[in-house]
């Protein structure tokens, strides 16, 4: 067996594992992407709704102006973050403020029997459902990504490539009062 045919054999081998280990990096990446797409499509959704929902509330409880006004400016805040570790703590923020607001219908039963409130708390809950699925899909799909940017051969990899593949950070609850179950009863 001639030595240059081995040789050649073993760079092809090599060629082609830097290629699929490449082009498994770059899929994965771009399901992170897609996946933080998603993520951001429903939260365009829950802020949307929040106007409507504090519009609703300022006809019932007028004199309860300073938590509409946290709502409006948490959304706000939330609407102008960026990257991820950012926007995940602003909507940390907005998801508390939710919770206040809820809780007002508590004390207003006119509120509570609206219609429009009732519809409007419905189609947030369902929003709150779908992003927090999303973003159960974008942890696993960060978690897929950097596990793959960790494992041998690909750390190799990744350093030849120099920038290209970075870290991704989870979204996560960084406020521990939010791990927490709020009792609101409707």
């Amino acid at each position: 067996m001639n030595p240059l045919y081995v040789i050649i054999g073993i760079l092809v081998v090599a060629i082609v594992l830097v290629i699929g280990i490449y082009n498994g990096l770059v899929r994965t990446l771009i399901r992170v992407k897609e996946a933080w797409s998603d993520i951001e499509i429903q939260l365009k959704r829950r802020y949307n709704l929040i106007p409507n929902l504090v519009e609703t509330v300022k006809g019932y409880a007028s004199h309860e102006q300073e938590t509409l006004d946290r709502v409006i400016q948490a959304r706000n805040s939330a609407m102008g973050a960026q990257g991820q570790a950012e926007k995940g703590q602003a909507e940390n923020m907005l998801t508390g403020a939710l919770k206040s607001i809820f809780a007002l219908s508590e004390a207003y039963p006119d509120l509570k029997a609206n219609q429009n409130f009732a519809k409007l708390q419905d189609e947030l809950t369902d929003t709150e459902n779908k992003i927090q699925a999303a973003r159960r899909f974008y942890n696993g799909m960060v978690r897929d990504f950097n596990t793959k940017l960790q494992v041998f051969p690909n750390n190799m990899i990744v350093g030849f490539f120099g920038g290209k593949f970075q870290r991704q950070e989870f979204f996560e609850v960084e406020n521990e009062e939010e791990k927490k179950n709020v009792e609101v009863k409707f």
